[in-house]
């Protein structure tokens, strides 16, 4: 299930275009991305934490500063061992996708510094947000 995350663009977000910057756009994904995996676990983070491992994200339109926050789509495609895919969409002021981005993450036991495994019940949570894998245009 796709995950609708509200994320505010700021000022700083803005390049001499006018648009969100490339990697600005990076930001906003983490935003939405700690929203989904946060969401009534904060005490969680002194158990364990999420690494990045890998993100890609395409562009597909240039995003300029919108008057609201973004809706950000967010969802995991893929629960692995001591790993999630994370996939995103972001729209235009419109709601046309501006780009699409996908993030695996690491759960990493914070004592020691090392991957742990993907709990029971971490599956059970995340598994509501399973939907499809974002499909990048390839040329």
């Amino acid at each position: 299930m796709k995950v609708t995350v509200p994320v505010q663009v700021r000022w700083v977000d803005l390049d001499a275009y006018g648009h969100v910057n490339n990697a600005a756009a990076f930001t906003l994904l983490e935003e939405a991305r700690i929203a989904l995996f946060w969401r009534g676990r904060e005490d969680a983070a002194t158990q364990f934490a999420t690494f990045i491992a890998h993100q890609e994200i395409e562009y597909l339109l240039p995003l300029s500063y919108p008057d609201e926050p973004l809706p950000i789509a967010v969802w995991i495609s893929k629960i692995g061992g001591a790993s999630a895919e994370v996939c995103y969409e972001i729209p235009t002021a419109t709601g046309e996708i501006a780009a699409r981005a996908r993030t695996t993450i690491v759960t990493v036991n914070t004592a020691t510094g090392a991957p742990r495994r993907i709990t029971d019940e971490e599956r059970e949570i995340w598994g509501a947000y399973l939907d499809a894998p974002i499909e990048f245009r390839r040329r």
